[in-house]
């Protein structure tokens, strides 16, 4: 079955962290491009960043620059998604999806999505 599947959001404290992770199966990420967006209530949904498998390139929304941090590990078919000092407007839904490459931090031509984990960043 083809699939991604997000894990790891949850309920955290501003300045806290925590990582989130897309993992493939029924297909392979090693050509792809892979991207994470996400979805604040009441929001549109918008990209965060996007990870060229291969060339290696990462690319961020000036909003995570210096915070999130995208990798891959092609053992585990995996993309993780590391966020760091995070604040409540990271709050919302994260999904992954893969698509044939990055244009700047987001994944076009988009041929699976996941369905998002929720993280709340609230004190």
């Amino acid at each position: 079955q083809v699939q991604l599947v997000e894990s790891g959001g949850g309920l955290v404290q501003p300045g806290g962290s925590l990582r989130l992770s897309c993992a493939a199966s029924g297909f392979s990420l090693d050509s792809y491009g892979i991207g994470w967006f996400r979805q604040a209530p009441g929001k549109e949904r918008e990209a965060v960043s996007c990870i060229s498998i291969t060339s290696g390139g990462t690319y961020y929304v000036d909003s995570v620059k210096g915070r999130f941090t995208i990798s891959s590990d092609n053992t585990k078919n995996t993309v993780y998604l590391q966020m760091n000092t995070l604040k409540p407007d990271d709050t919302g839904v994260y999904s992954c999806a893969t698509g044939w490459g990055c244009s700047q931090y987001e994944v076009v031509g988009i041929d699976h999505q996941g369905k998002g984990t929720l993280v709340t960043v609230s004190s």
